[in-house]
């Protein structure tokens, strides 16, 4: 198959984001190419260490590069920021097969009101919405649209905000992350640990993937209902903090960053799994050997 993978950060150079952006790109790039496809990925020129053919995109024209390749592909999956990535989606649904989740799913994910209103429906815990009715000693402000720990902070008051952001009750506990594949059926990868820096504000920085922790069914059995209940489809990576009980956090409709410790670890290709969470077949379960720890400095040099 010819397969697109358009990674934000490499296409458009974005400084802040570039080396998680080509170690994901790597991963899924190369993963793919292993599995005997055909690999296109935008980029302002080739990328050393990652197998397969460049198209130039001169960092203005993502959009219109997803698209033109797309339309070149068999099959193809976009990583970008939340805001833009249910767009971009939208132009992969358009053109070709999309590998990721649908584009309904990944608005749905991307608002974090919104998200966090379909799971506490589904009876799945999300830390509360900072309204009369929620008291706490800190509180977390968020972009209501955004990635990871971007622009997130804590203050110990409510304070006025505008639509843009929202306020949430702060859970103390143990930062984890899930990777999981979804198809017809669901196939659970690694729960990680992330490690998490907490002050004033709060930053990601890098983790341990496939991590021995005793919770693991648990987590992933409410990983996976979070993930069926927005209607995500082949990866998705999930933030939960485990304190009195597991919150889901953060739903990511995309390929995440554990994605670097996970083709370490596992005895099978990430690719193949991808595509066949989208055309059928996934296996009931893979096999994980060790763990891979990694700070987000060591993701200059990633391969």
């Amino acid at each position: 198959m010819k397969i697109m993978v358009a990674e934000y950060a490499v296409a458009t150079g974005d400084p802040e984001i570039f080396d998680e952006g080509r170690a994901m790109l790597s991963s899924l790039a190369n993963s793919f190419s292993t599995c005997g496809h055909q690999v296109w990925y935008p980029a302002r020129s080739p990328i050393a260490g990652i197998r397969g053919d460049a198209v130039e995109c001169s960092g203005s024209d993502f959009r219109e590069s997803v698209e033109k390749i797309a339309r070149m592909s068999d099959a193809g999956i976009v990583i970008a920021p939340d805001e833009i990535l249910a767009d971009l989606t939208k132009v992969v649904e358009a053109n070709t097969v999309n590998l990721g989740c649908p584009e309904r799913s990944v608005r749905d994910c991307a608002d974090k009101l919104v998200c966090s209103q379909i799971l506490s429906a589904s009876g799945i815990a999300v830390p509360g919405i900072a309204d009369n009715s929620v008291d706490a000693e800190a509180y977390v402000i968020k972009p209501r649209w955004g990635c990871a720990s971007d622009g997130i902070s804590i203050v110990h008051r409510k304070v006025p905000t505008d639509d843009d952001f929202i306020i949430t009750k702060f859970i103390a506990g143990e930062h984890l992350s899930v990777s999981l594949i979804i198809g017809e059926s669901t196939l659970p990868l690694t729960v990680n640990r992330q490690y998490i820096e907490i002050g004033s504000e709060i930053t990601y920085n890098g983790g341990v993937v496939a991590y021995p922790t005793p919770l693991r069914e648990e987590v992933m059995d409410v990983a996976a209902r979070a993930a069926r209940a927005l209607g995500c489809k082949g990866y998705v990576g999930l933030d939960i903090v485990a304190g009195d009980e597991l919150y889901v956090v953060d739903v990511n409709p995309r390929p995440t960053t554990s994605l670097l410790g996970i083709t370490k670890v596992i005895d099978c290709e990430i690719g193949d799994l991808i595509i066949r969470a989208r055309f059928g077949g996934l296996p009931e379960s893979i096999g994980i050997s060790g763990s891979f720890r990694f700070t987000k400095a060591d993701l200059v040099d990633y391969e």
